[in-house]
């Protein structure tokens, strides 16, 4: 099976890439979503953050805006975070692969937002960057509800470049040109990769080294 990683800044059009991948067949797994489950009520990840960082969790799930505050322009807080969050969100992805691999999928998509950020790339096969120009990214996002010009740019203060994540993208989508644009984009990645994939060359990173068919792996 064929990993995919796929990524993008805010505002880049990332959420309608990865409906399109999965309209096409390729099942995602949406990053933000399983974060967003971690932190619910009953999520695994709420003790955790709870010992952590004490006054975030509000009836049991923990309030992303006290969170946010917590770990705001503080890296020492960041990096606890991250080291609490990155294995359960990995050990997720693991179990996403292994439940689309005894699907028969060829292809699997992982939309992780900071895929280069957290070295996602060296789980994947092959990355797609979506992308789209900066006004066209500004329009969209500052029409967001209680979006705002300082928020939009420190978003962007704490995300790698644009331009970086094309330089380092096995391909990149362009969003700006309309949804027909983007979709014929990603059709013709997936047929190049369901092309170039053969039983002499699998996908390098599923199965991953000793998994045995119907196991499930966990973070």
């Amino acid at each position: 099976m064929i990993v995919l990683g796929l990524t993008g800044s805010i505002g880049m059009g990332k959420s309608t890439a990865a409906r399109m991948l999965q309209a096409m067949g390729a099942p995602v797994c949406d990053s933000d979503a399983v974060v967003h489950g971690l932190l619910a009520r009953g999520g695994r990840a709420v003790p955790a953050i709870d010992a952590a960082f004490p006054g975030v969790v509000i009836d049991g799930a923990v309030s992303r805006p006290a969170l946010g505050a917590a770990v705001f322009r503080n890296p020492d807080a960041l990096k606890r975070l991250e080291a609490i969050l990155h294995p359960m969100v990995q050990g997720a992805q693991r179990d996403f692969l292994a439940r689309a691999a005894r699907r028969g999928a060829k292809i699997a998509v992982l939309d992780i937002p900071l895929l280069f950020e957290t070295q996602g790339q060296r789980r994947v096969d092959a990355t797609i960057v979506v992308s789209a120009p900066f006004a066209v990214q500004r329009a969209r996002v500052l029409a967001r509800p209680g979006m705002t010009a300082e928020k939009f740019a420190g978003i962007l203060a704490r995300q790698m470049p644009d331009a970086e994540k094309r330089r380092r993208a096995d391909y990149v989508v362009p969003t700006g040109a309309g949804r027909l644009m983007t979709r014929r984009a990603l059709q013709g990645i997936v047929r190049q990769v369901r092309q170039h994939r053969t039983a002499r060359r699998p996908g390098r990173h599923w199965p991953p080294r000793g998994y045995q068919p119907g196991q499930i792996h966990h973070a």
